[in-house]
């Protein structure tokens, strides 16, 4: 049996023919797709022969036929969530997430539901949620996890204090065998042949070689297996981490979901505060009692006083009912609590959980002493003790004890976790990278593993064991039982095929690090990368695979991952296009991508990234794709031929000044439906796309008109400077009259800016980095004595890349600091310089779009309490509109374009009141509703000035 990485030097041709001729699925063995699952969220590495996305139970049976005839190993995927290594592997990947994800069945008088194995958890949740049910584990992940990674892994979540484990909500499984032959799984079934003999010959053994836990995830679940308990062969399954065979086909239990909830958040003077008080909150039957230290929140907003939190919800028939249990809650605890709030409106809890949600991508940036954001500076942090569990009366000194441990080693970590059941997360600051750290990193392991079992604990309580802990399971159980586990997985397995190396016969656990591929040395790159010290390989090592950018449907304000809900593959996922980065700096070094920058399995993944930087401000510990792909860009095409886009939208401030003078002209030129075909075909821009036209009297002339009429200024405290962005210079300078008419209003007098200013955006979008560094220099020239004077920005986008991409790109310029931090939107400088205007009272519905560059950089909440100030009532959507800047208008992009503007934004257009305001900041947001949506949509600058027609102006300043 071939196993560790790479097992073939060479694609199996007849392996590959005969999968292609027996599976109706997608069969692939390409480079691109073994760089997307060489790892999960995980420590680990393992480079698989190819993957095999089944359409259908037959062509599960089938792939696993074909390979056992040719020796090679498999390993069933999910949602590739797992942190301990167990989703990943050599020979063939089945990815179960692509077709699998049908909920056969839902039936509301038995509670129970008939689901396919890559049914995501919160599809599920939604298909019982009208008949008032819901499914009962739900781990952080629930919003792209899968049914089947679940049952592998035994997943429990937040709410298991109430409803259990995945164990304790599976009534039967259909399970595919390596080789092809199917069983039933059901309490009182028989399993495979000689299970029965197994476990009479061992019957005293499996009644007490087993710690009584509620979190007990490690090893197999034999004692299911015991007469007592059925036995109950699909219980046993559980938690066996695709070692055992694969689900086809599972039949869970439902749960009826409390109809009202409310949140107790209780705060405490220090987390083992917190943990002693969790056990005692038991008796009064919360849904769940989560727990987490100050050092996991980056903002500390709605949260009650304390340096470390229980989170404990509460359900009730009636929201009174909720409330009052949760009250009881924070009444029992008041003799230990420091503060206490409860929370019944459903969008303040959702705003607390995402907090507690996060932690798992938070944790792995460890907060500097200095008190830095917890995802910007400071240590990486890494899973393999990510969830352990001791009897939860015991959590207070089992955390008091890892603490000192995690000092004995000179590490530190962070633990949060499912206090009211035992179980702790924490994120160690392994070094991974050098020979030392990794040997560290086993110590301490290993130590770790007899201080859990001294607390009566077990290794995993909720993850599994996979591959950071399987070698350590005889300290656990001893070695009579985990030999018992071993010959249980030969019963299965008989060939030794299924995930090999995890749970029986367990690989190392300092073996197949994913970071011992990675270049040694920084690499040389065009951005600073200055959270990460100027290592490209270490803002790669971000993504940690908690794949938050895989959710199909982002509620709120989320923007990620647009291309991902647009496609819904892997490679076009914030996670898979890390994953295809990661590979090509391994290179050849063991990685699969082995062209380094010239990649065009990379290139490829990357041309649908919308650049929207939706992945900076949603992705928990802030992977940016948007500049990765600038950076890949100017790489790949580095002394080389560009795509046509790239020189008609890349450098598209430059043409717009040069056509200026004849915009009529031009405009009336491109009406010529011929014309305007052949100038789109030479440009590469999408047939679809409409031109956009011209204004006839730009910003900045407009702007000099006005001021040579005699505007002049007495004092620099009325200054006011409008950044000329090439939007709204040349496409739409009606936004920025409207600007200086709100400005005027406040008593601000705008002055006319230098010539030639420009943040470099479009240079940036299209990787010409060294083009945008002069464009940038320039800029900061022309600036001269206004270098640090407030500057007001109207396109988002533009905004965005003075703010973050100028700095980042000139990082020994201290004037690109200056710039930045004078950056402001109209709402941020309204409220800072003008606190006392008064915006006209418009009084109706808004919708539209917050741009995603704002919500992910700039942040909106000026803008909200402006609109708030103003009248205007409702919210904006998420997403992306799907043009984003040149993205939109390239050739071959229409069809996810739209598909974007498809998910979020037209839809709430279509959803709007008559007589609602459609509001858009964006250039590219505001083309895309009128191109897809037939409507006007407006700027918020150009709302008020309309609102500010008959108003008095207030006397000017002398």
């Amino acid at each position: 049996m071939a196993s560790g990485n790479a097992p073939y030097g060479t694609t199996p041709t007849a392996l590959v023919r005969e999968l292609r001729a027996s599976v109706r699925g997608d069969v692939a063995f390409d480079a691109a797709a073994r760089a997307l699952t060489t790892m999960d969220a995980s420590n680990y590495r393992r480079v698989p022969l190819g993957v095999v996305a089944p359409r259908e139970a037959d062509d599960i049976a089938a792939a696993l036929a074909v390979c056992r005839a040719h020796g090679v190993p498999v390993v069933p995927r999910g949602g590739g969530t797992s942190i301990a290594g167990q989703a990943t592997g050599s020979g063939v990947v089945l990815d179960l997430t692509r077709h699998l994800r049908a909920v056969v069945d839902l039936d509301a008088g038995s509670r129970t539901a008939v689901v396919q194995p890559g049914v995501v958890l919160d599809d599920l949740r939604a298909a019982a949620a009208p008949h008032g049910l819901t499914f009962g584990p739900d781990p952080s992940t629930h919003s792209r996890c899968t049914l089947g990674g679940m049952i592998g892994n035994n997943s429990c979540g937040a709410h298991s204090v109430a409803w259990g484990t995945t164990a304790d909500n599976v009534h039967a499984l259909t399970v595919a065998r390596y080789g092809g032959d199917t069983l039933r799984l059901e309490r009182g079934a028989e399993g495979p042949a000689g299970l029965r003999e197994l476990v009479t010959a061992h019957l005293a053994l499996l009644r007490t070689g087993f710690p009584a836990l509620p979190r007990r995830i490690s090893g197999y679940a034999l004692d299911a297996l015991l007469p007592e308990n059925g036995p109950d062969p699909a219980r046993a399954f559980c938690g066996s981490e695709g070692t055992l065979g694969v689900v086809t086909e599972a039949t869970l239990r439902l749960v009826e979901a409390p109809a009202a909830r409310a949140l107790a958040v209780l705060g405490y003077a220090d987390e083992s505060a917190a943990a002693e008080a969790a056990a005692g909150l038991l008796p009064l039957h919360p849904l769940t009692v989560e727990g987490m230290a100050a050092d996991l929140v980056r903002e500390p907003a709605g949260l009650p006083r304390g340096a470390a939190w229980l989170f404990a919800e509460t359900g009730g028939a009636t929201p009174a009912e909720a409330r009052a249990h949760a009250e009881r809650l924070v009444r029992a605890a008041a003799a230990d609590a420091v503060d206490a709030a409860v929370i019944t409106d459903p969008a303040g809890q959702r705003a607390l959980w995402r907090i507690r949600e996060d932690a798992a991508g938070t944790a792995t940036r460890i907060r500097e002493s200095s008190g830095g954001g917890v995802s910007g500076g400071g240590g990486e942090a890494w899973p393999g003790w990510e969830d352990c569990a001791v009897p939860p009366a015991r959590l207070g000194d089992y955390l008091r004890d890892f603490r000192a441990l995690l000092a004995q080693h000179g590490l530190r970590g962070t633990p949060y976790g499912h206090f009211g059941d035992g179980c702790i997360h924490a994120r160690i600051d392994f070094d991974l990278l050098s020979e030392p750290g990794v040997a560290r990193f086993r110590r301490f392991s290993e130590d770790m593993a007899s201080l859990v079992v001294a607390h009566g604990g077990s290794l995993s309580g909720e993850h599994g064991d996979g591959q950071a802990r399987a070698e350590l399971l005889p300290r656990m159980y001893g070695d009579e039982l985990v030999a018992l586990f071993t010959r249980f997985k030969d019963l299965w397995d008989p060939d030794g095929g299924m995930n090999p190396g995890i749970l029986a016969r367990p690989a190392r656990l300092d073996e197949n690090l994913r970071f011992a591929v990675l270049p040694k040395k920084p690499v040389d790159v065009a951005f600073g990368y200055p959270h990460d010290g100027g290592d490209f390989s270490a803002a790669v090592r971000r993504c940690v695979g908690v794949a938050k950018c895989r959710t199909p449907r982002a509620p709120g304000p989320s923007v990620m991952c647009p291309s991902f809900r647009a496609t819904g593959e892997e490679a076009h996922s914030t996670r898979g296009r890390a994953r295809l980065l990661h590979e090509m700096l391994a290179g050849d070094a063991g990685g699969v991508i082995t062209d380094g920058w010239r990649s065009t399995e990379v290139r490829d993944a990357l041309d649908l990234c919308l650049s929207c930087k939706g992945c900076r401000g949603d992705c928990p510990v802030g992977v940016d794709m948007a500049t990765y792909k600038a950076e890949f860009l100017h790489h790949h095409y580095r002394r080389r031929l560009r795509p046509a886009a790239h020189y008609a939208m890349g450098w598209l401030p430059r043409w717009l000044r040069l056509a200026a003078p004849f915009a009529g002209v031009l405009n009336t030129l491109a009406r010529v439906r011929p014309l305007a075909s052949l100038a789109k075909r030479l440009a590469g821009i999408a047939p679809e796309r409409g031109i956009p036209v011209l204004a006839r009297e730009t910003f900045t002339r407009w702007l000099n008109r006005r001021w040579g009429k005699g505007t002049h200024v007495l004092s620099t405290d009325d200054v006011a400077l409008v950044w000329p962005d090439t939007f709204t210079e040349h496409l739409s300078p009606e936004v920025g009259r409207a600007a200086v008419r709100v400005l005027e209003a406040t008593g601000r007098q705008v002055v006319p800016p230098a010539r030639g200013l420009c943040c470099g955006l479009t240079y940036v979008s299209t990787g010409q980095l060294d083009r945008a560094r002069r464009v940038m220099r320039r800029t900061l020239e022309r600036l001269g004595g206004l270098l640090g004077d407030p500057v007001i920005v109207l396109e988002p986008s533009c905004a965005a890349t003075l703010r973050t991409d100028l700095p980042e790109l000139l990082p020994d310029d201290p004037r690109a600091s200056r710039l930045a931090a004078s950056v402001h939107t109209l709402a941020e400088y309204l409220e800072k310089y003008a606190p006392h205007w008064r915006p006209p009272h418009l009084g109706r519905p808004v919708t539209g779009q917050t741009h995603c560059h704002q919500h992910a950089v700039l942040g909106d909440e000026a803008d909200r309490r402006l609109r708030a100030r103003a009248g205007l009532k409702g919210e904006l959507s998420g997403g992306c509109c799907g043009l984003a800047g040149n993205f939109g208008f390239e050739r071959g992009h229409w069809e996810v374009s739209v598909a974007c503007a498809e998910d979020r934004l037209l839809p709430a257009l279509r959803g709007a009141a008559p007589g609602t305001e459609v509001l858009a900041d964006g250039f590219s947001c505001r083309t895309q509703l009128a191109q897809l949506g037939g409507v006007r949509a407006r700027h918020l600058a150009e709302v008020l000035a309309q609102g500010l027609e008959g108003r008095t102006p207030p006397p000017r300043a002398r």
